[in-house]
């Protein structure tokens, strides 16, 4: 049996979600394909809602008071974000449309002060998007990408990453926790001894944001990034922590209206941080959407979050293994709440299938992580991940 948290209320949580109030094929929806995307409260919901009829309006820019209210709203969701994550001040919060746009800012941003013999490492368990922008970065600077290698049971071997790091080593960029196996990685160790050689370090926190308490001062990470869709919030919103001195040092990515300061037909000076990386019209309504999304995790709280998942991952691993023909993939003991697997003889996008027509949601394939899947010699596995709403 799975215990409930101390003030954890389930049956509260679930409500809060209208999409689960539904079934699928004539079967309640068990909606277990939360690595890919995880559903929206009511509070995020109105929120967004709330904008588009009470308050439309462009931010920074107007001083009537619909734009005033937006630009009030955006800013304090920039607030709360930085609580969120502990970052020092507020000005270090960048918003993006996700963790992929907040990875291909960097690498392009990075791309004057990596050169030919440079080498950036990659841990061997990303997925996609922080592995082709720093592979492409590598075509077109002469870098060497170097890449961490795994263990069989999910976790990077940390001895063969220090054998990598020497003075060449300019980035380090690894994921928090795995999207395919699940596998919480040791940042903070792994952060330390790439600032040994001086290297950067970027975080992927898609799978982090909703499971794990994020600290980006006590991990020291240079770089962090989130997707607010895989945390309870809107898609299309995402952020990119960085450090003040490495943010201003480096240039923007994208060029036009709100990163400058002063245009004239021969020069263009660029505006402070954040919004130096922030061209164009933002999407007002997902960063509001995601300052709710932050009140909603807090409300419950990180620990009560991790302790109702980890009983759910520990259920299901326990439940599939008594089963036959039961394979799993990402067996390290510190796992946020993925289980991947395969059954013998049947192929997982027919498990995925059969699911489906019962009503539950599991994601099948190589989950964006196909070099991790060549590594097991295995085209994919079907992939169950839980939220702070399953049972």
């Amino acid at each position: 049996m799975i215990q409930a948290a101390v003030d954890f209320n389930i049956d509260n949580i679930r409500k809060q979600f209208p999409i689960l109030q539904q079934e699928i094929n004539g079967y309640p929806l068990a909606y277990f394909d939360n690595a890919a995307t995880s559903q929206k409260p009511k509070a995020v919901i109105e929120k967004i809602t709330d904008y588009y009829q009470g308050y439309n309006a462009n931010i920074h820019r107007g001083i009537h008071t619909l734009a005033e209210k937006a630009t009030t709203e955006f800013e304090s969701a920039r607030e709360k974000v930085r609580d969120f994550i502990n970052a020092t001040e507020k000005e270090e919060i960048i918003f993006t449309k996700g963790v992929t746009e907040g990875i291909n800012l960097i690498a392009q941003s990075l791309s004057g002060s990596i050169g030919k013999g440079d080498e950036i490492i990659v841990s061997g368990i990303e997925h996609h998007s922080n592995m082709v922008p720093w592979q492409n970065l590598a075509e077109h600077t002469g870098a060497v990408i170097r890449i961490i290698p795994f263990f069989d049971n999910g976790e990077l071997d940390l001895n063969g990453y220090r054998e990598f790091l020497s003075e060449k080593t300019k980035l380090v960029t690894i994921n928090h926790a795995s999207n395919a196996l699940g596998t919480i990685n040791p940042v903070r160790e792994i952060i330390e001894d790439a600032h040994k050689v001086n290297a950067w370090v970027l975080v992927d926190g898609a799978q982090a944001g909703s499971h794990l308490d994020i600290d980006v001062q006590a991990i020291d990470a240079d770089f962090y990034v989130l997707s607010g869709h895989k945390m309870y919030g809107p898609t299309g919103v995402g952020v990119l922590y960085g450090k003040r001195e490495i943010l201003e040092d480096i240039p923007p990515y994208q060029f036009g209206g709100e990163m400058i300061r002063n245009v004239t037909y021969e020069k263009t000076t660029y505006n402070d941080i954040p919004y130096k990386f922030e061209a164009g019209t933002p999407n007002i309504a997902g960063v509001i959407g995601l300052g709710a999304t932050c009140d909603f995790i807090n409300g419950i709280g990180k620990e009560n979050i991790r302790k109702w998942e980890d009983d759910l991952l520990q259920y299901a691993h326990q439940s599939l293994a008594s089963l036959k023909g039961i394979k799993f993939y990402g067996t390290s003991e510190n796992k946020v709440a993925v289980v991947s697997f395969l059954i013998d003889g049947i192929h997982p996008f027919d498990v995925g299938q059969m699911l489906d027509a019962r009503g539950v949601a599991v994601r099948t394939g190589h989950h964006c992580t196909e070099p991790i899947m060549t590594r097991f010699g295995i085209d994919g596995t079907i992939r169950a991940s839980f939220a702070v709403y399953n049972t």
